[in-house]
């Protein structure tokens, strides 16, 4: 572990001193005797790297940069793949998406009632659930079991009590709402429009008011609660209200320094995304006006900060209910963006799964009167974490036909000032996996099997495997997997990886690529 420049040192005596009586402090019984509460609040798609408690000199974040002041922030934090589905499955059942089988956002679990979802095991433990905003779970009964819930996205996708479509088109908001989503904004530049709806018609503000009743209800009946709010910002399209896009002026965006790298350095379908013109993923145009890219970027911290000042709203109803002090508050969202790096915008997880950018996820837990308080912990970390990690604070009672989980406990970190012990971490989707270590990472390309759906090109007939040195390459722009000083290294990564895929269970990957033989032919 270290710390930024506002964080303490974490010698084990400053970290006492850090946390000091608070770890031993009563924490009023409210509920289920007493036991804390558990509030996630989730994004999507947020570049690890764009908080000011990250370091950002740019993008607003309060009430994150608040939460990391009050906790722990976890810096190098990855999601188990950087696409929405196959990440928050793997979160919500603490597996690797080879396990499940949920690889891509179209990935339903042959055997879904095989898995604990998280917020069955809180059922489980007696506690009342609930989620708000964009769950986007597989299209079974794993995004099921909640007792209260509501979405903003389709409701063909996520069958919930109320929806935000239901409440725009009864408040005669659904027309302005198309107009910045769907085929309404297939010729924008760079998915990027402002949107028609004020900042409190937006779905970041339904998912707050939606969270925030919810809350009111746990607390009048006196019940300990497990909530998820997860928001769909930062996620593309990067359509902000006025009042969001106002404090970002796009022509003082600074542009990353890699934003030109070579195309030749990129996997294949990145390549192509790099080189097209055809709005609204047109970087090509881009590359000759950066202003294009300037705007994105923009449009984009816009949308972070909308997301921020909702989770704010939250909190602050959550201190009002005097629940805080009971409630432990994760912060996560469930992969990243490239934020212009590489050239690139959004995620284009069809091709890859190893830069930074889109791997590394934004993580800060916090409960004051049981954790430290403005530590940063630079021990690799996984989403998957967070399963086990909840178990183990509340010591909640696991059904006889658990499965066995992949990650490891964060306790020792928010209790007791330890480091670690994860010495790589791992994410896979179904075209690459990639190991990450303390300074190298290793993508390596598998074989996916037909992908009838996406007729994408092999990239292992294109591009090398792909190993970079994060200490002296940290913007990953030079592919040194071919560097003969580097063979004891990618060797030693090699190894690691082989010895992984032997001892995790790859049933659900295995069936994935069955099912895809089935629908070639």
């Amino acid at each position: 572990m270290n710390t930024d420049v506002n964080a303490p040192s974490l010698t084990r005596r400053r970290f006492l001193q850090a946390v000091g009586i608070s770890l031993l402090a009563t924490v009023p019984a409210r509920g289920n005797a007493g036991r804390p509460n558990v509030l996630v609040l989730f994004s999507d798609q947020h570049h690890a790297g764009a908080m000011g408690c990250a370091g950002h000199p740019i993008v607003k974040t309060q009430t994150m940069d608040r939460l990391a002041a009050n906790g722990v922030r976890f810096d190098r934090a990855y999601c188990q793949d950087g696409i929405c589905v196959p990440s928050r499955t793997s979160m919500m059942t603490g597996l690797y998406p080879r396990t499940t089988g949920c690889l891509d956002n179209p990935n339903n679990p042959v055997e879904p009632g095989r898995y604990i979802m998280l917020q069955n095991l809180f059922k489980h433990n007696g506690y009342t659930t609930g989620c708000f905003g964009k769950r986007h779970l597989p299209k079974n009964k794993m995004a099921m079991g909640w007792d209260a819930s509501a979405t903003t996205i389709n409701p063909k996708l996520d069958p919930s009590d109320e929806n935000y479509q239901d409440w725009l088109k009864e408040n005669n908001l659904y027309e302005k709402y198309r107009k910045a989503t769907g085929d309404a904004i297939m010729d924008s530049n760079l998915f990027c429009r402002i949107s028609e709806l004020t900042a409190d018609q937006r779905d970041a503000a339904y998912t707050a008011d939606k969270t925030t009743a919810f809350l009111k209800n746990c607390e009048k009946d006196d019940k300990s609660f497990f909530c998820w709010a997860t928001f769909h910002g930062p996620h593309h399209p990067y359509t902000p209200p006025r009042k969001w896009a106002d404090m970002y002026k796009p022509e003082e965006m600074t542009l990353p320094p890699n934003i030109d790298e070579p195309i030749e350095n990129l996997p294949h379908e990145l390549k192509g995304w790099r080189r097209n013109k055809k709005t609204p993923w047109n970087l090509g145009t881009a590359a000759e006006n950066k202003d294009l890219y300037r705007t994105f970027l923009a449009y984009y911290y816009a949308q972070v900060t909308e997301v921020d000042h909702y989770m704010g709203v939250i909190i602050e109803k959550l201190n009002r209910l005097d629940l805080a002090q009971n409630t432990i508050i994760i912060y996560a969202s469930d992969h990243g963006d490239f934020t212009a790096h590489h050239g690139m915008t959004e995620k284009c997880a069809l091709g890859h799964n190893v830069y930074e950018d889109t791997l590394r996820v934004p993580l800060i837990i916090s409960c004051p009167a049981r954790f430290a308080k403005g530590i940063v912990c630079d021990s690799l970390v996984e989403l998957l974490d967070l399963y086990p990690t909840l178990i183990d604070l509340l010591n909640l009672k696991t059904p006889a036909k658990m499965q066995n989980l992949a990650g490891i406990s964060l306790k020792s970190a928010l209790t007791r000032g330890k480091s670690l012990p994860r010495k790589y971490a791992f994410s896979e989707n179904w075209s690459q996996l990639t190991i990450i270590g303390e300074r190298y990472k290793l993508g390596k390309w598998l074989d996916p099997g037909p992908l009838p759906k996406y007729k994408i090109r092999d990239n292992r007939k294109r591009c090398p495997d792909m190993l970079f040195d994060r200490q002296s390459d940290p913007l990953e722009t030079a592919n040194q997997i071919d560097n003969p000083q580097l063979s004891d290294v990618k060797r030693e990564l090699q190894n690691a990886m082989k010895h992984w895929i032997e001892k995790t269970p790859a049933d659900g990957r295995d069936e994935y690529i069955r099912s895809q033989l089935r629908k070639s032919t």
